[in-house]
């Protein structure tokens, strides 16, 4: 099958640049890398594009295939042909997603980070407090001290990899080697062997425990907050650091105060005689009973200011307010007496409630719809 020709493969014309072949190379190259795309013909594509990467980013082998194109590979081109190591594919996707090259199999590694949900009481989140929790969590073995061998022995360098973790695929091409690299399939990339396995962590170097841990929770956490803390992760494998764990707090809520920010809120219900003549009135708050003015003629739904009674800040001083809101309840229930005190009280104020001669409010709403 007859080859395409580079500049096609690549997108770009003949006269481009070495930055505008580059930037096409990284494009294709990312698109069809096999460890991003799963298309069956992804990795012949990758192939391709690099093959032509490899032949237009080097001037002398550009200069000769401007000059004579595709030449069958017995004959080599220009005598000589075109040689060298085109890497393999791990190498390149380093490149790209941020490897920066080969790994050691068996260097220090960071332990995994742990997270746990903590649901508190409404007053726990406002004035903080301290408790034990248990998590489980993997640590390293105190039998082999994070090994995986039986204590007396060590583990032994891979003979199929010598201790890389990596094995090498070399395939000729018509313009050389080409080099895949690869996990290692007898150690499975780690570099080592175990012949002799941990009797208590049957050779994996860590066990699940289960671990106490003292938390603190600060006055003023709010709900969804997450706290670290540093180390009580997952431990580090070959001597790396533990991982963090992060505490994800949960807040009831309560019967009576709702939070916003620093700020709590509530309501309070105020009968008809109290908000029309004022009055004074006692006032729950997070940490004691307070007196309340209300003034004489207040209206439902009046919000009144605490300086001061809310939450603390969680991080800087002082606390919110604590906002009340006024609800007038209308009774439900009434004695024949109160009845005929409130209707002197609207007669007394040129009103005519049910029963009067003149129009109820009703029916002059009526009229009105209907246009009268």
């Amino acid at each position: 099958m007859a080859k395409r020709d580079y500049y096609e493969v690549l997108g770009l014309g003949k006269g481009a640049s070495e930055d505008e072949i580059k930037k096409a190379y990284r494009k294709l190259a990312r698109q069809y890398h096999p460890d991003v795309n799963k298309e069956t013909d992804a990795e012949d594509k990758f192939k391709e594009v690099k093959e032509a990467y490899d032949v237009l980013s080097d001037d002398q082998k550009r200069a000769m295939y401007d000059q004579y194109g595709h030449v069958d590979p017995n004959q080599g081109m220009g005598g000589g042909g075109f040689s060298g190591d085109f890497g393999g594919f791990g190498d390149i996707f380093d490149m790209f997603f941020g490897g920066g090259g080969r790994k050691d199999p068996n260097a220090p590694q960071r332990g995994s980070d742990l997270q746990y949900t903590m649901q508190i009481e409404f007053k726990e989140a406002v004035f903080g407090k301290e408790m034990d929790i248990t998590i489980p969590r993997t640590e390293q073995c105190d039998t082999c001290f994070g090994t995986g061998a039986k204590p007396g022995t060590k583990p032994d360098n891979c003979t199929a990899c010598h201790g890389t973790g990596q094995q090498e695929v070399v395939q000729n091409t018509p313009f050389g080697r080409m080099v895949n690299r690869r996990a290692c399939s007898v150690c499975q990339g780690k570099g080592k062997i175990i012949r002799e396995k941990c009797g208590k962590c049957q050779g994996a170097g860590s066990v699940k425990n289960q671990r106490k841990i003292h938390v603190r929770i600060p006055a003023g956490v709010d709900d969804g907050a997450q706290l670290r803390m540093s180390g009580e992760g997952e431990s580090g494998l070959r001597g790396g650091p533990n991982g963090d764990l992060y505490i994800v707090i949960r807040v009831k809520s309560h019967e009576f105060f709702e939070r916003d920010g620093d700020d709590i809120y509530c309501e309070v219900p105020l009968t008809f005689a109290q908000a029309a003549l004022g009055d004074e009135i006692e006032i729950p708050t997070l940490t004691e009973k307070v007196k309340l003015k209300i003034p004489a003629g207040t209206q439902t739904g009046t919000f009144f200011r605490l300086r001061g009674k809310g939450v603390p800040r969680l991080r800087g001083h002082g606390q919110g307010d604590q906002h009340v809101k006024v609800v007038i309840v209308t009774p439900t229930k009434m004695s024949d007496e109160q009845k005929d005190m409130l209707r002197q009280f609207a007669e007394l104020g040129g009103e005519q409630p049910n029963g009067g001669h003149e129009e109820s409010f009703f029916d002059r709403m009526k009229r009105a719809f209907r246009g009268d």
